[in-house]
């Protein structure tokens, strides 16, 4: 649900969602996927039966380092990223930014695509090595041309921030467009805002709806809120109300607070699912605890009895004890 912090980038998404959603400015993280969910290779880079690879899957991570090494000092740069993560995550070592930055430092003087775009993150965070944006910006773009999607697409915002290059947004927008096409959900999202507002491309209601529907299908959480209002007030696409809740539903259910009111405000009063008046309340206070004001709710809640309010309080602790065990 949330991407990890690196560079800030100001990025208009103004998709027009909804009086409760926020329209105008959105921050934007420099993206560089967690360990767990992106391994340091892809899939066809690593051999069917590769020990290394096996060993880091399996969580056998000092074996997995012993291999790396061996394998790194004959000059593979898979294994330099690798150990470049391990000490980056605190995987089977100490975690060690210094030493992360300098296995991605080598490996990407191999070329190796992955090594190139984690020092790229690096370099724009400041970990492990002096932050200077126009070097992440060049290591973004050595991966960027082997088609690495997350490179592509942290080049486009750069490119929309205008520091470490010229502000370009017809270049952010090609760029944006080849992340997307990748099934990269983010850049896919935010190509919507792009053909929405017209930024380096003619605005196009019909591309925006196309491509925040790919982000949407893919889980990716504030597509899925927005693509669902679309599909349930029937706004540049065919109405269709029940598709658009479980849209929002999957949404609410990853922690998107936005979401939560939206399907609160559905079993209150029965927009496009039968009344509820339990979720309807429990929905209400994990959204207006993570600060979704929403007073006609807040008026709602306050009919139900005694005895329903402890059990919409308890609903949603156990809603949040769920979530954080997911998190761990």
């Amino acid at each position: 649900m949330v991407r990890k912090a690196g560079l800030l980038i100001v990025v208009c998404m103004a998709l027009g969602a909804g009086p409760a959603l926020a329209a105008g400015t959105k921050t934007v993280a420099v993206a560089a996927p967690k360990p767990a969910n992106v391994k340091p290779v892809d899939t066809d880079m690593a051999l069917p039966g590769d020990p290394i690879y096996g060993a880091f899957d399996a969580g056998r991570y000092i074996e997995a380092k012993t291999l790396a090494e061996e394998a790194a000092a004959k000059g593979d740069g898979p294994s330099h990223t690798l150990l470049g993560q391990m000490y980056e995550q605190g995987l089977g070592v100490a975690q060690d930014y210094d030493k992360a930055a300098e296995w991605y430092s080598r490996g990407a003087a191999l070329g190796e695509v992955h090594s190139q775009f984690s020092l790229g993150v690096m370099l724009a965070e400041g970990r492990g090595i002096k932050m200077d944006k126009k070097k992440a910006a060049d290591f973004f773009e050595l991966a960027a041309a082997r088609n690495h999607a997350v490179a592509l697409y942290n080049l486009s915002l750069i490119y929309v921030d205008g520091v470490a290059r010229p502000q370009d947004f017809a270049k952010a927008a090609e760029l944006m467009e080849k992340a997307a096409n990748f099934d990269y959900a983010p850049a896919q999202y935010d190509l919507a805002a792009f053909y929405k507002e017209g930024r380096g491309v003619f605005p196009s209601e019909d591309k925006t709806v196309y491509w925040l529907g790919k982000a949407a299908e893919s889980g990716y959480a504030n597509a899925e809120l927005e693509y669902g209002i679309l599909l349930f007030n029937g706004r540049g696409i065919a109405k269709n109300e029940k598709a658009g809740i479980e849209f929002i539903r999957s949404s609410a259910e990853k922690g998107n607070p936005v979401a939560q009111n939206r399907l609160a405000r559905a079993y209150a009063f029965g927009a496009g699912v039968s009344v509820d008046a339990l979720v309807a309340c429990k929905w209400h206070l994990l959204s207006r605890e993570a600060g979704v004001s929403d007073f006609r709710m807040d008026d709602f809640m306050s009919r139900l009895s005694a005895d329903d309010r402890v059990k919409v309080e308890k609903a949603a602790d156990q809603w949040q004890e769920s979530m954080a065990a997911l998190l761990q």
